[in-house]
């Protein structure tokens, strides 16, 4: 019995042991815990107060900002500050602000269009010229290691910006003021972050009353821009009275809707058609020849108190007047005269301007045709720098274009693309498929053609659909043929004529491709062939409209339509 007793006294002694054990590996462990946790807050408390109050983004080289997006990284050469004046290079302003900029050989000039402003600045003179207008400077272009640079904070007017240049922390912030801007009223201290993650860096400091602008609110967040130009992000609710310093500024339309233009044209020597009392139903545009270059290159004005009067008429039925400017007199060689030298391109461009002014003018149908290949460059430099000269007073811009797949002169002497960006419209004059120097019979404008071309203008040109204006005729060719199939002539048809030139014995066949009815018949020993233009033939050319989102129709030309015609067009492109 002793025995038991000791072994089960030994027994309660050894338990008690292992508890005192436990107890020690359990305060070891709670101590390792205690320790982690308050490790744990320390590296929390240091990755705060790094986050919080270091500001770690301290830029090297001077950023530069552009309607709130540092853009920095994708310059192609560093901004150069020099006594207080910015400069950028012409390849970066080409990329951020004008694509079109331009290098004058004939008078060392650097050429620059942005919105409704055309500048000129020289290497030399401390000047710059904006619109017409001379305007003196503290600085001119300049070439460092073959760049060029242009002062960019003396040409604010030009490209219509805010330029703030924040020493301090080596930002230069540029904001068009076309643009909305908002801005806020920190309510308390706090830091900018650079992301919205939890841990980010912080990029600048704002305190409480401190302006900043608003870039934009996500989800509880808000993009600033502060006082120093810096990008970050606070809480939303660190920021109060949000104001609107200045709106979108959008330009207004001169035609809502479709456009639904017609050429009203008469030649250099012909009297302007009497219109009163008349009415155009559905048409919206008149484009009147009004201005033409003559032999001698000189703009000329045929506007008269008849001119005045048909100006008159068209406003008072709400039709815009974009007066046509037509090259067909001055010819191939002195066309290119002018648009080689940018003196004559100035003055060309000052007179069509002062003459839309003067007449009251909507607008501008510049109907060049006939040039040389090699000018084609030249001939877009031209449409550049109308553009703004007309934007300026409100001027509607449209330019007449041919198929892209003619001759040097016809075809070749057009770059669609720069026209299509530049021009508020660019009319594809679609028609003369065959024209009156063909050697071979075929339809004006078949319909095939046509869809196979605005493909082009669409997907090869990569012009904007909604800037495309479909031309149409309303006339056709009357093709005659001798007995050798040799084509002996061609005469143009109207289309309200064209039921006194076939004759009622004639036979029409519909051409599913072409969409056009042509008739063949015999005159004499001679074969006449013509591919008529009636109602059906434009209605299918109209559906190309629609179908591809175009801008409108412009008809060629006025009073050689039959009378059901306009009705037809109002209601295809509604």
């Amino acid at each position: 019995m002793k025995q038991g007793k000791r072994v089960e006294e030994g027994t309660n002694r050894e338990k008690k042991k292992m508890s005192k054990e436990e107890i020690e590996k359990k305060k070891k462990k709670i101590i390792k815990i205690f320790i982690s946790i308050i490790v744990v807050i320390i590296l929390v408390i240091v990755v705060f107060l790094a986050n919080e109050f270091i500001i770690l983004d301290k830029n090297e080289k001077t950023n530069l900002v552009i309607n709130n997006k540092n853009i920095t990284s994708n310059l192609k050469n560093d901004i150069i500050i020099e006594d207080n004046i910015i400069y950028l290079s012409k390849q970066d302003i080409s990329n951020f602000f004008d694509k079109y900029i331009y290098e004058e050989k004939e008078t060392n000039q650097i050429i620059t269009t942005y919105d409704k402003k055309i500048a000129t600045i020289g290497f030399e003179n401390n000047k710059i010229t904006i619109n017409g207008s001379n305007k003196n400077t503290y600085a001119h272009a300049m070439k460092k290691d073959d760049v060029v640079y242009l002062p960019i904070s003396e040409m604010k007017d030009v490209y219509n910006v805010e330029i703030q240049n924040n020493e301090n922390t080596k930002v230069v912030t540029m904001d068009s003021l076309d643009r909305e801007q908002k801005r806020g009223i920190i309510s308390s201290d706090v830091s900018v972050k650079s992301t919205t993650n939890f841990i980010a860096k912080t990029v600048d400091r704002v305190k409480k009353g401190d302006t900043v602008i608003v870039v934009s609110v996500d989800n509880g967040k808000a993009k600033v821009r502060t006082a120093n130009g810096k990008l970050g992000y606070i809480d939303n609710k660190k920021i109060e009275n949000v104001y609107t310093v200045r709106e979108n500024m959008l330009d207004e339309k001169q035609v809502n809707g479709k456009v639904n233009m017609v050429w009203d044209y008469y030649s250099e020597y012909a009297s302007i058609p009497d219109r009163s009392g008349t009415t155009i139903e559905g048409v919206n545009v008149v484009s009147p020849a009004f201005f033409y270059l003559n032999k001698k290159g000189e703009f000329t004005e045929k506007i008269g108190e008849a001119e005045k009067r048909y100006i008159q008429w068209a406003h008072n039925n709400k039709y815009k007047v974009w007066a046509m400017v037509s090259n067909s007199e001055a010819g191939l060689e002195v066309t290119s005269k002018i648009m080689n030298s940018y003196s004559q391109r100035e003055k060309l461009i000052e007179n069509i301007v002062n003459s839309c002014i003067k007449y009251n003018l909507d607008g501008i149908n510049i109907d060049f045709e006939n040039m040389k290949q090699e000018d084609k460059d030249l001939y877009s430099r031209f449409i550049i720098e109308l553009e703004p000269r007309l934007k300026e007073s409100g001027l509607v811009l449209s330019v007449d274009v041919t198929a892209p797949d003619g001759g040097e002169t016809w075809s070749m002497c057009f770059d669609r693309h720069v026209i299509g960006d530049v021009s508020d419209f660019i009319v594809f004059m679609a028609y003369d498929e065959y024209g009156v120097s063909s050697t071979k019979s075929g339809t004006t404008a078949g319909y095939d053609w046509i869809k196979l071309n605005l493909t082009k203008f669409l997907k090869t040109e990569e012009i904007d659909s909604n800037k495309i204006i479909l031309g149409i005729p309303f006339y056709a060719r009357v093709w005659t043929t001798d007995l050798n199939s040799k084509i002996i002539g061609n005469k143009t048809v109207a289309m309200k004529d064209m039921d006194k030139v076939v004759p009622n014995n004639a036979k029409k066949e519909w051409n599913e491709d072409l969409k056009q009815n042509y008739v063949e018949y015999m005159d004499g020993s001679n074969k006449k062939q013509i591919w008529i233009e009636d109602i059906d033939s434009l209605k299918a050319k109209i559906s190309l409209i629609k179908e591809n989102d175009l801008a409108g129709v412009a008809s060629w030309k006025k009073d050689m339509e039959s009378s059901d015609v306009w009705k037809m067009i109002q209601q295809e492109i509604k």
